[in-house]
């Protein structure tokens, strides 16, 4: 699978935020850790709305957690 061109601080974030485990910040958004494992891993770019969520789980804006790989295209 190629990886996304869709970049994340989701790891960084979880780890400022009291060291957050996957499963919780899963739980938190609503998703399956494997989701969680996925985005950070660069696997899978999310919807919209799932990228809402999970910056809302940290309280910051979507371009605070998610950015656009310029090497991506």
């Amino acid at each position: 699978m190629s990886a996304s061109p869709v970049g994340n601080h989701l790891r960084r974030l979880r780890f400022d935020q009291g060291e957050m485990t996957q499963a919780a910040l899963a739980h938190a958004a609503g998703v399956t850790r494997q989701t969680v494992i996925a985005l950070e891993a660069g696997r899978y770019a999310p919807s919209l709305e799932l990228a809402f969520r999970l910056a809302r789980v940290f309280g910051r804006r979507i371009d605070e957690v998610f950015f656009w790989r310029d090497d991506a295209g």
